[in-house]
């Protein structure tokens, strides 16, 4: 996440060289002009800036493929994208009820992958100390240790400011006012970039799956909670304090539940996994999970493609409104139940309902690539823009 701070020449340079090093790593190799145009900084500026990292070793050139810049004649466009130096990355992910640690090679190859249950909502430092012993337990079975990281990435389970790096939502009791990048890089030696974890599961999506070659995507997750990752321009938008995104928190009922959130009848009190499955469990005798959930709906249970659809009519009906205002090219459905056809069905058609004829038209409904996994690689997104910023 970038934060610009103070105003001196110096301050803006090294915000812009960040800028677009966050490009590199979102949108893979780029021309120079492509720098300029995805980033807003000038073209002068990019090309000073590249000459310092090229010499620095920070991005490297190759030669494009294809037909040059906007169909014209000559060579195609000399492209720019992260070196990889030596070292590991690493991405954490803590998702509401589990902590997954994920070490790969700069070119995202994965070395090795740990995953255990955790009660993460309510145990902040627990999760913290369970995350750092999981990442010394991968790194180990990479055969690595500490010393070859050049990255951390993470995503939580909740919205982060980005201006000072805290949990202020009440949503998550036992982690406002915590900085969670800060407390992993206290247990690691290593600065870690952290983000909310549907953010995170759209970088991943973007950078690894479905969303990749979109420019304007809506990632959503729905799993404990629903939330979504908005990408514009081709870079994630977190807003101004980070809560873009927070679908979850939209007012479907007004005489509903009270939400965690502390309002009531907001989109995730209706829709979330723990609450379909509690609307599916008297039709059947065996105790239902998320995973039978879908199982069952793979299998043609009509209650359970009925709570499915259902489900999604009602995260579509929230989308369509976000879809007129973004006019976005995909939706993208990921999180615990986001691989239902039955789910992303309903999202479908509850936009071509609601939404702007034109919008839906334009739009991809999809499941994501990476299921349950995009966080962790998004994560590791994050890692490797934090190693390449070094």
């Amino acid at each position: 996440m970038r934060t610009r701070h103070g105003s001196s020449l110096e301050d803006l340079r090294r915000f812009n060289r960040g800028t677009i090093l966050d490009a590199l790593a979102t949108s893979g190799a780029l021309s120079r002009a492509d720098l300029a145009r995805v980033t807003g900084v000038s073209r002068a500026t990019v090309s000073s800036l590249v000459h310092d990292m090229l010499t620095d070793g920070l991005v490297v050139e190759e030669r494009g493929k294809g037909t040059p810049h906007k169909g014209g004649s000559g060579r195609p466009p000399i492209l720019l994208r992260l070196a990889t130096p030596p070292g590991v990355v690493v991405g954490v992910d803590l998702g509401h009820r589990h902590i997954r640690v994920a070490v790969a090679e700069r070119t995202s190859v994965i070395r090795a992958e740990r995953t255990i249950a955790f009660d993460v909502d309510h145990d902040a430092a627990g999760a913290l100390d369970a995350a750092a012993r999981l990442t010394e337990q991968a790194l180990a079975e990479a055969g690595q240790d500490l010393g070859g990281v050049a990255g951390v990435g993470m995503g939580v389970p909740g919205p982060v400011d980005w201006r000072s790096g805290r949990i202020t939502s009440a949503v998550l009791p036992s982690w406002r006012g915590l900085s969670p990048g800060a407390e992993l890089e206290r247990r690691l030696g290593h600065p870690v970039s952290v983000d909310n974890d549907a953010y995170a599961g759209a970088l991943g999506e973007l950078s690894y799956g479905a969303a990749r070659g979109f420019d304007d995507v809506i990632y959503v997750k729905a799993a404990g909670g629903v939330g979504a990752g908005l990408v514009l321009g081709g870079r994630l938008h977190r807003g101004t304090s980070g809560i873009a995104g927070e679908v979850g928190h939209v007012q479907v009922h007004a005489d509903g539940p009270v939400c965690r959130c502390g309002s009531r009848g907001c989109l995730e009190t209706q829709v979330s996994a723990p609450k379909l499955i509690q609307l599916l469990q008297p039709a059947h005798e065996e105790e239902l999970t998320v995973a039978r959930m879908l199982e069952l709906g793979r299998q043609g249970d009509a209650g359970a493609n009925r709570v499915l659809d259902d489900a999604g009519r009602t995260i579509g009906r929230v989308l369509a409104d976000l879809c007129n205002s973004l006019n976005p090219a995909a939706v993208v459905v990921g999180g615990d139940i986001g691989p239902s056809p039955a789910l992303v069905s309903g999202i479908r058609d509850s936009v071509d309902r609601y939404a702007q004829p034109d919008a839906a038209a334009a739009l991809r409904v999809t499941a994501g690539e990476l299921g349950d996994r995009a966080e962790v690689m998004g994560a590791l997104a994050l890692a490797l823009n934090v190693s390449a910023a070094a």
